[in-house]
C-alpha cells in the first residue's frame, strides 16, 4: 500500500473526482503534503456523471471505512494509505464508495 498525498487521485465509483485538502502540510512526499485521518472525509466530489430525475450524483465523501495506517502517524493523526475506501452521499445510498484510483507516488509504502 502506498502513502496518499494531496495529488493522489481519489474517485467515486462513477469516476467523479474527490478534491483533496491536506490538514497537515509539514510532512510531504516529493514536496506534496500527505493526507491523514479525516482528510478524505467531507470533501467535495466534482464531475460525478451519475445523475437523473431520481438519481443523486456523488457530491461529498462520507466516513472512511478502511484506509488509515495502524502504525504511521503525523502529529497524532493516522496516515492515509492506498487501500482507502469509504462511502459517498450519491445514490444508491450506502453502496457508492470513494477509493484511490492512482496514488501518484511510488516511493513510500506501508503494510498497514
Amino acid at each position: 500500500m502506498r502513502w496518499i498525498h494531496s495529488d493522489s487521485v481519489i474517485t467515486c465509483d462513477h469516476d467523479g473526482r474527490v478534491e483533496n485538502r491536506p490538514s497537515r502540510e509539514w510532512v510531504t512526499v516529493t514536496g506534496v503534503p500527505v493526507l491523514v485521518d479525516d482528510d478524505p472525509e467531507g470533501r467535495d466530489i466534482v464531475a460525478c456523471p451519475n445523475y437523473g430525475p431520481t438519481i443523486k450524483p456523488c457530491t461529498t465523501t462520507l466516513t472512511v471505512r478502511v484506509g488509515y495506517s495502524d502504525w504511521i502517524r503525523v502529529d497524532g493523526h493516522r496516515l492515509v494509505l492506498s487501500h482507502l475506501s469509504g462511502f459517498t452521499n450519491g445514490t444508491p445510498p450506502g453502496l457508492v464508495k470513494h477509493t484511490v484510483r492512482y496514488p501518484r507516488q511510488q516511493f513510500l509504502g506501508a503494510d498497514r
